[in-house]
């Protein structure tokens, strides 16, 4: 009998915990009856009683998992690591909050069935908040157009993934991975569905613009050298235009040299603009630094404090903590 692997990241999600994983529960055995299962819920340092209720579902349930992270490593490492530590044939990467329909997964799993190696779920549309939804739109355009690589819109990592390329993320020994990206990568044999994004059940969502901000810098870092051509064709034109405007101002000096007075506003409007320019370019390139830096410092993806229900059997994960 094959194992579905349900992996499913948690921060604060109190409200949450318990009834996802009977929803999951529930729609693997009665629409999937001849699969088995697995879940794994790694939490990124929780500070309610999400812990306290993981501890009961998993006391419960030999067949749910629980990996707690010693502090909070992201929004991308947890879940990346997370799916690093499934062992079933297939797994299936599930947001706690409902957003996600659970109703999804024997859809994910026909179109595994049928040979694909990963099945994206793209929200076609979504319940959020409608000024949210145009502004990733935008977003995933730009990214879309600038990066070298296939870039998959309204992707958030909620999908199936086969054993084998799990295996593939295991190997990569990026510690700064982002998933989104690297499936759009390396992904093979993929297939997308459409399905509408949910309303977040019940808690609150931990997103924020600097999250949000996070996510798109290391999108942009990773896949797209545009950045830094930007830099240099507008630093091209910028000195090609102060170069043609000291030559004019040289030629009208030199020709009406008693009657044409230059004034301080020029000047502060050219220090002004080209100050901002060079600083917004400098704060650009900082943040390709800032992911070289990450990088090369070869972290690990997170620190366990404490996993239940893995045995030495079913344990067979390269830990990368280690």
């Amino acid at each position: 009998m094959k194992t579905i692997s349900i992996m499913i990241p948690c921060y604060n999600e109190e409200e949450n915990v318990k009834a996802i994983s009977e929803a999951v529960i529930q729609e693997i055995t009665t629409n999937l009856p001849s699969y088995d299962y697995e879940i794994l819920f790694i939490d990124n340092d929780s500070s309610d009683r999400t812990r306290e209720y993981l501890r009961e579902i998993c006391a419960a349930n030999p067949k749910i998992k629980a990996i707690f992270n010693a502090k909070n490593f992201g929004q991308f490492n947890s879940p990346y690591y997370g799916i690093c530590q499934t062992s079933g044939d297939c797994t299936i990467c599930l947001c706690c909050d409902f957003q996600d329909p659970v109703e999804m997964i024997p859809r994910l799993v026909e179109e595994w069935e049928k040979g694909a190696k990963i099945v994206c779920a793209i929200k076609t549309t979504s319940k959020e908040n409608k000024i949210m939804r145009f502004m990733r739109t935008c977003y995933y355009k730009m990214i879309k157009k600038m990066s070298d690589v296939e870039q998959i819109e309204h992707f958030t990592g909620f999908g199936l993934y086969d054993k084998g390329f799990v295996d593939v993320l295991r190997n990569l020994d990026d510690p700064t991975p982002f998933l989104r990206g690297i499936v759009a990568e390396l992904g093979y044999k993929r297939v997308d569905v459409a399905y509408e994004q949910q309303k977040r059940r019940a808690g609150k969502t931990h997103n924020n613009w600097f999250t949000l901000y996070d996510a798109a810098m290391l999108s942009f870092t990773s896949y797209t050298k545009a950045g830094l051509r930007l830099a240099t064709i507008v630093g091209f034109i910028m000195s090609a235009i102060s170069l043609i405007v000291a030559f004019v101002y040289l030629i009208l000096k030199l020709l009406y040299w008693d009657r044409f007075v230059a004034g301080m506003t020029p000047i502060l409007l050219a220090v002004c603009i080209l100050g901002s320019v060079q600083l917004f370019f400098i704060g650009f390139l900082g943040e390709y630094v800032l992911s070289i830096n990450k990088r090369m410092m070869r972290r690990p993806l997170v620190i366990e404090e404490e996993r239940i229900n893995f045995t030495k059997n079913t344990d067979k994960t390269d830990r990368k903590e280690k």
